[in-house]
């Protein structure tokens, strides 16, 4: 995947970048493997609003991905590359040799025409699922499992990839995107290679209106509001924090630069080094 850039020749053309989807081969989804996504607009059954700056956008149909991954030596052949709305990379979709249909997430590199299989003693190449315990010590992977048969809950966005660097005692040590270090059953199910589409991040919307497609309504910062509205807004002119006498914080009160995670989290005993290098 490449990024394209244009000729500013309007405002919105000046820094925008966007993707060429030279790697798209299929422009329309599978029927079979769509269903319906009704949009939230960031509110909860209780028809109020726990995520803000949701709303609107174009209309979409949700890709059926299988992030489990458990029909095994079955070779699968890569029919098309297509886009999916829903998530950052792109998406490959496979037929078995039974004539199945499925989604994956797309790894870099991946090819229509190439053959997938997933199992314990398949090769390690890229678009392959196997378990931990049979992935070559240095390899990169994504769509992790954290729990064995649970589906894949690690490093799946864009350009997303974990490297197997140890394994011990019928664990697996992943070092994760974030550069942290953790333990993993070896049981876990994995994808071997990095995910696609890894120029995401150079991507510039280039105008609101483009974010809006995306279902992003504005953002207005808490220190443009009025006391009554944010803890940041009031003062006298352009104030940190209503005059100086508050710690930047968010609109329920929550004190901007601490730590969140908790502390007694079970999970916490799984991390062997943390992204800070501090553990």
């Amino acid at each position: 995947m490449s990024i394209k850039t244009f000729s500013p020749v309007t405002p919105s053309n000046r820094y925008k970048a966007w993707p060429t989807f030279e790697e798209v081969t299929k422009s329309k989804p599978e029927k079979s493997l769509t269903t319906p996504l009704k949009k939230s607009g960031g509110r909860n059954n209780s028809g109020r609003i726990t995520c803000r700056h949701i709303g609107g956008g174009h209309k979409r149909k949700y890709r059926l991905i299988d992030f489990k991954r458990r029909k095994q030596d079955v070779s699968a052949k890569v029919v098309a590359i297509e886009y999916d709305p829903n998530r950052t990379c792109r998406i490959a979709l496979l037929e078995y040799e039974d004539g199945v249909k499925s989604y994956i997430l797309c790894p870099a590199g991946l090819q229509v025409g190439t053959s997938v299989v997933s199992g314990e003693g398949v090769p390690a190449k890229p678009g392959n699922a196997m378990p931990l315990s049979s992935v070559p010590l240095g390899t990169a992977i994504h769509n992790i499992e954290l729990r064995p048969g649970g589906g894949g809950k690690v490093a799946r966005a864009a350009g997303q990839e974990a490297i197997l660097s140890n394994r011990e005692g019928g664990n697996a040590l992943v070092k994760m995107p974030s550069g942290e270090i953790r333990k993993f059953n070896d049981r876990c199910f994995c994808t071997v290679g990095s995910v696609g589409n890894r120029d995401h991040m150079n991507e510039v919307s280039g105008k609101a209106g483009r974010t809006r497609w995306q279902g992003t309504r504005p953002t207005v910062r808490g220190m443009c509001m009025n006391p009554v509205d944010h803890p940041n807004g009031g003062g006298e002119g352009k104030s940190k924090s209503g005059g100086g006498r508050q710690h930047l914080s968010s609109p329920w009160g929550h004190v901007k630069g601490q730590k969140t995670r908790k502390k007694t989290k079970a999970s916490s005993k799984l991390i062997i080094q943390g992204r800070k290098k501090k553990r």
